[in-house]
């Protein structure tokens, strides 16, 4: 399986991207994808997952009502779309699959198995 991100670039605060991530190989055993992040200097952290099958959202309360996560099941493609982008979104963005029983909860970056290489949003202020 790889997962390989992509729509990552430069945006002023207010604007608006879409990230992709596309899934190749044995994917139909993913029980959840998520997007996550991360920053120069932090951890890594969640922002946001659906489920593969049914479409279920969460979101991180920092992004919630700004980003969307969504999924093309037959393109095998997971899709973040960012607005009002601020200064504080900027980090490289990661996409993971998560298999079935690999635990909860979903925001635990420890529970996905599968990673991209990550693609970088940055944000001018």
């Amino acid at each position: 399986v790889q997962l390989v991100e992509s729509g990552g670039g430069l945006v002023q605060a207010g604007g608006s991207l879409r990230l992709a991530c596309v899934a190749s190989g044995h994917t139909f055993f993913f029980s959840n994808m998520g997007w996550f992040r991360q920053a120069p200097g932090k951890e890594r952290e969640f922002v946001a997952d659906i489920s593969w099958s049914g479409g279920s959202t969460f979101y991180a309360d920092s992004v919630k009502g700004r980003f969307t996560i969504s999924r093309d099941y037959g393109k095998r493609t997971v899709y973040l779309d960012m607005n009002s982008l601020k200064p504080e979104d900027a980090a490289v963005y990661f996409c993971a699959g998560k298999v079935p029983g690999a635990g909860a909860p979903n925001y635990q970056a420890a529970t996905y198995s599968y990673w991209g290489q990550g693609t970088e949003v940055t944000v001018s202020s």
